[in-house]
């Protein structure tokens, strides 16, 4: 498989962001208010609502904090918390002085075409950089400095990027992690 078709398999899984709205917020009162919230301090301390379109999680905190977990791209995250400033705009809660929006975490997978002998792996990337005890887990934990992402290597080819603060660090890291194999003389 070219460069070019490694890239182009890559898809993002999740993006999960954060921001908040500079005030303390009733919870409880939140829940009777925002129709579909979900709201059970006993098991989780945040105020659960859910978009449909564009589909997300958005996490609301006392401390008027928000993470919004679930979109599959940085747009759907910007769509989704917009929604959510206008549900609280609405219920007369300012917003105005919101928090910037920080991507936190980008996971997203690829496919590198080809099957991958993962005990040569562990060993050809350095065990500095490198967890694999498949008896634990099928897959081989490879940690990137530049870009700062971890990488799970299936035999498969399959590969999952995790820690991406920017997509553009999961396309880096695709062409990054094939050349290392390249190098190694593992990759087909």
């Amino acid at each position: 498989m070219t460069e070019e078709h490694r890239l182009d398999s890559l898809e993002i899984q999740n993006v999960v962001a954060s921001t908040g709205v500079g005030q303390e917020l009733d919870l409880e009162a939140l829940s009777v208010d925002l129709t579909g919230s979900d709201y059970d301090p006993d098991n989780f301390p945040g105020l659960v609502y859910r978009c449909q379109d564009p589909k997300a999680a958005n996490l609301i905190f006392r401390s008027g904090k928000i993470v919004c977990t679930g979109a599959s791209s940085v747009d759907d995250v910007n769509r989704a918390l917009e929604k959510v400033f206008d549900e609280l705009s609405s219920l007369g809660i300012p917003t105005d002085d919101r928090d910037e929006v920080t991507i936190q975490n980008i996971v997203s997978s690829a496919d590198l075409g080809t099957d991958l002998n993962l005990n040569a792996l562990a060993i050809g990337l350095g065990l500095e950089s490198v967890e694999y005890e498949p008896e634990q887990f099928p897959g081989l934990v490879y940690r990137v400095d530049d870009p700062s992402v971890v990488v799970l290597l299936f035999g498969s080819g399959k590969i999952v990027i995790t820690g991406a603060k920017e997509v553009e660090d999961a396309r880096r890291v695709i062409e990054v992690v094939s050349d290392e194999i390249s190098a190694l003389g593992l990759l087909d």
